[in-house]
């Protein structure tokens, strides 16, 4: 009796009943015969409610165990069929594992913390199975925990954004909640019918309750917020605001490069290019100097600045006013305001085409952007969010599809990572 009890620990077992253990020659391993206690028999493995006997199933099953030193543990048992009202004829449900696994919780658990912490190569190694069925223990740890987490309490002021987790434009959409840092939800795909699904999962009372929504001035996400979300205030990301007019002096810079002197030209005899030289040489060195933050400057790129500020009147124009536009985020609030009114006015006077058509496109924005400046908020914490899947994408190459890739983003950027087995 005493040895049951001592096997019954070990394996974690709750609810279960120990009859006895062999070591297996075939498989090398060891197996525990169990059975469910009797207030845990009988039951749906899909709903968990009380249904009466079908018939014998596919007879006697094994569910893998976590390891005993180097030895691999079975659990072995009978697995009947319960006929349940809501899903028919179901295996019935057993204490040790979850419905359709053919791992214990345990090991489940174990697995997908390691997934979570540790190489895709140490996960292999160390439990000794597939990658992809590691990335099936993953989904049904993380749908597990979605059964029994609310991941929208309290959600008042999300970021949305997609990323690109594999070639061939395959994109995730993913939402964050500003006030926690947490991933709450990610889906394939961006565009209005993969964002509505969020908003579905949502409810309409709770899409009702957010106010503040951040995110680029992508038209689709506009769309869906104005639709679906109609109390949140959307707030435009200043990053791809400044990105904008990152990209507008850059098209001034090659105007100017064009324009120069010693551009690189090829050889007629040998067919290869060759260098740039003369003012097209300095002008093209200089590109860094002007895309960077004035804080950031080096001694040399604050000479680079110089000689196109004396040089070249409009290249000089076109960086102010990329500088004259961080301003305005960097002060936020009414002077935010004031300060982007006033760029407008200079954009639209500047005679650099470019920025004639960037400030048409601010101006469409006009709303978003002083919500931004209003609140404070920007994408910064989603575009953090996106560096972390990225990584995890690495980690889960090899995955069968998106779904594992999204349940290990839940598990380790939601805030509800598995506990080690023997550690609740």
């Amino acid at each position: 009796m005493r040895i049951r009890s001592v096997w019954q620990r070990a394996c974690g077992l709750t609810r279960t009943v120990v009859e006895g253990v062999d070591f297996d020659d075939d498989a090398e391993a060891v197996v525990v015969w169990v059975r469910p206690a009797a207030r845990a028999r009988g039951r749906c493995g899909r709903c968990g409610r009380r249904s009466p006997r079908f018939d014998r199933g596919e007879g006697r099953r094994r569910w893998r165990a976590l390891d005993l030193g180097s030895t691999k543990v079975f659990l072995e048992a009978e697995a009947p069929r319960v006929r349940c009202r809501e899903h028919g004829p179901t295996v019935a449900q057993v204490p040790w594992a979850r419905h359709g696994a053919g791992h214990t919780r345990d090991f489940d658990d174990q697995a997908a913390w390691l997934a979570v912490h540790v190489s895709k190569t140490a996960v292999v190694e160390l439990l000794r199975i597939a990658w992809r069925t590691v990335g099936a223990i993953v989904a049904r740890v993380s749908a597990d925990i979605d059964a029994s987490v609310d991941r929208f309490e309290g959600l008042a002021r999300v970021g949305i954004d997609e990323i690109s987790y594999k070639r061939g434009h395959r994109y995730l959409t993913v939402v964050v909640d500003h006030d926690t840092g947490r991933l709450v939800w990610a889906a394939p795909g961006r565009d209005d019918a993969t964002l509505h699904r969020f908003f579905d999962a949502l409810g309409a009372e709770r899409a009702a309750q957010i106010t503040h929504v951040s995110a680029d001035m992508a038209d689709w996400i506009a769309r869906v917020v104005a639709q679906r979300a109609p109390n949140a205030i959307r707030c435009a990301d200043p990053f791809h605001v400044v990105a904008w007019v990152t990209e507008a002096l850059d098209v001034e810079r090659r105007r100017v490069w064009n324009e120069a002197s010693g551009r690189r030209r090829t050889n007629a005899t040998t067919g290869r290019h060759e260098m740039a030289t003369g003012q097209a040489r300095t002008i093209k060195r200089a590109r860094y100097a002007l895309w960077k933050n004035p804080d950031n400057l080096t001694p040399r790129q604050h000479q680079q600045l110089d000689w196109i500020a004396k040089t070249d009147p409009r290249l000089w124009r076109a960086y102010l006013l990329k500088e004259a536009l961080r301003y305005v985020f960097a002060v936020k609030g009414k002077q935010g305001k004031i300060a982007l009114d006033r760029w407008i006015s200079w954009a639209r006077r500047s005679r650099l085409p470019a920025f004639v058509r960037l400030q048409r496109r601010i101006v469409k924005h006009r709303a978003a952007i002083h919500a931004a400046l209003d609140s404070g908020l920007s994408n910064g914490l989603i575009e953090s969010t996106n560096t972390k899947i990225r990584l995890l994408t690495r980690i889960a190459f090899g995955f069968h599809g998106p779904e594992p890739l999204i349940a290990l983003a839940m598990l380790a950027l939601g805030g509800h990572t598995p506990h080690l087995p023997g550690r609740h």
